[in-house]
């Protein structure tokens, strides 16, 4: 759940784990969803399971949350089976079906009762398209902060005043939603923007019936004692 305390000068994004900035590009980015750690261990485990010897391999991918003071911690997790041989153009296509599928199942449970009684976060603004920046900070462009223009601290403050809290904008797309510059577009509403080429380059995998990638019958919830943040891939 972003705050305005999260808030930090985009100019810094490159060298930060975390925060909240604006950029002109893709409107508000949460840098712990954009840092790309769960998809990076995703292909990791791919890696491995193709160095296996197995015709087959399991790849476990999960998002979760930590309610306050991090006594329990919740989300979803979903297992595919993955045929061996797949080349690495492929594997990225693959992950990037289970990060959006997962992506879309662990906003949709934040959403949704009880989990809504403790954040506002499903669906809040900025997390999927900070998700997909994740992701291709991982297979692309580790630094893409300057193509996407960053704002200062200041700025950034300025729309969150204006429009309000980024929670209460919902965005079920993994389009960018813009807020204009309200002192010098003051007739200007939220809109929807467009994801720069980089964020276009690789096309999520639908080839289910080739038998290359069987998918659970669904995804499940999991619940566990403990603390953690962000995402988590297993």
């Amino acid at each position: 759940m972003s705050k305005r305390d999260d808030i930090i000068n985009g100019r810094y994004a490159g060298t930060q784990k975390a925060g909240l900035i604006y950029t002109e590009v893709l409107g508000w980015v949460d840098l712990g969803h954009a840092r790309g750690d769960d998809v990076r261990d995703l292909l990791i485990h791919m890696a491995r399971g193709e160095a296996s010897g197995k015709e087959f391999y399991e790849v476990r991918y999960a998002q979760g949350m930590s309610a306050p003071f991090g006594l329990v911690r919740s989300g979803k997790v979903m297992t595919w089976r993955i045929r061996r041989g797949r080349p690495e153009w492929e594997r990225q296509s693959i992950a990037l079906a289970m990060m959006i599928s997962m992506a879309r199942s662990f906003e949709t449970f934040q959403g949704s009762f009880p989990s809504n009684w403790i954040t506002d976060s499903g669906f809040s603004g900025e997390d999927l398209v900070s998700d997909l920046l994740g992701f291709y900070r991982v297979v692309s462009v580790p630094n893409p902060f300057p193509l996407l223009r960053p704002v200062s601290k200041d700025e950034a403050l300025m729309r969150w005043d204006y429009y309000g809290k980024i929670g209460s904008w919902k965005n079920y797309s993994f389009q960018p939603l813009l807020f204009p510059d309200p002192e010098k577009f003051p007739n200007l509403h939220p809109h929807k923007g467009f994801l720069p080429p980089f964020m276009r380059t690789i096309v999520p995998y639908n080839d289910f019936l080739s038998g290359n990638v069987i998918l659970p019958s669904h995804d499940k919830t999991f619940v566990v004692m403990g603390s953690g943040n962000g995402r988590m891939g297993l």
